[in-house]
């Protein structure tokens, strides 16, 4: 059995109804909303859209993180084996998830799988990357014009990665889409609910790495709009800085040698090239 989520907040029926459609026709046994917005508005829609949507509302926003986590409890209690963590402002063909599934029952070392991830252009989307340092998120959102950002850029969302075949134990995967194992997101206790918007997703991987692998599984893909909203709004730039603070609070700094062994050993495998004085 698999289980899906997506948080929304302040979102219309019509931001859901293509997400909703491609659940409806998968394999998903239930698919949960949870609603972060200020009102239940959605909930009529909910209840009528598709008899897989089960609709939470916690009549507050309880954060990104959080509110999947309601979900994967739930998950765990109806027994699911895989658990998939989806944004709202998705759409695929279904039969992706049938493929990621036969991927996971291939390979029973993986915890997470995501697929390939396209704009609607058509062109990929880098969302592989390393563990992040401070300096790999300040070039990339401040300074992305100075010598030796786009480089540092580069590296950090593995841009010379082949993306036409499956890697495994790729650092960090998007939260767009993630297949996850229910067991493994038990283990981890899912998402770090300290983070309220941003990071949880890098935090996840990272938690699970330590006792399972992570994939990358190009041969499906799915259409990301991706809107990049703390790049054109100040209130969410500052989630994403917290956020930020946070991780490297709990992680380390400068100082993070489980970061710079992982992140070793990707560009290693992936046979890219690694600049000195990287970490």
């Amino acid at each position: 059995m698999i289980s899906v989520s997506i948080v929304t907040y302040n979102n219309t029926a019509d931001d859901l109804r293509a997400v909703i459609d491609c659940i409806h026709r998968s394999p998903a046994a239930v698919l949960y909303i949870i609603d972060n917005s200020p009102s239940d508005a959605l909930q009529k829609f909910a209840a009528n859209c598709s008899p897989k949507v089960s609709y939470i509302y916690p009549h507050r926003n309880i954060g990104y993180g959080a509110a999947h986590n309601i979900a994967i409890r739930r998950a765990g209690e109806r027994a699911a084996k895989y658990h998939l963590v989806l944004n709202a402002d998705v759409h695929f063909d279904p039969r992706v998830i049938d493929e990621l599934l036969a991927f996971m029952e291939r390979h029973p070392d993986v915890g997470l799988v995501m697929p390939k991830i396209l704009y609607p252009s058509g062109e990929t989307q880098h969302l592989c990357k390393l563990l992040p340092t401070p300096a790999d998120l300040i070039f990339r959102r401040f300074f992305p014009f100075i010598p030796g950002a786009e480089k540092k850029r580069q590296r950090y969302e593995l841009r010379t990665m082949d993306n036409t075949q499956p890697h495994f134990d790729i650092p960090s995967l998007s939260g767009c889409f993630m297949l996850m194992r229910t067991a493994v997101l038990e283990e981890i206790a899912g998402f770090d609910e300290r983070f309220f918007l941003y990071m949880e997703d890098v935090d996840l991987c990272r938690r699970l790495h330590r006792i399972s692998r992570t994939a990358f599984y190009p041969d499906v893909s799915i259409v990301h709009h991706y809107a990049k909203g703390s790049y054109k709004n100040t209130r969410l730039m500052r989630y994403h800085i917290y956020a930020a603070i946070k991780y490297f609070n709990k992680w380390g700094w400068f100082f993070d040698k489980e970061r710079r062994i992982i992140n070793k050993r990707a560009l290693k495998e992936l046979l890219i090239k690694i600049p000195k004085h990287g970490n």
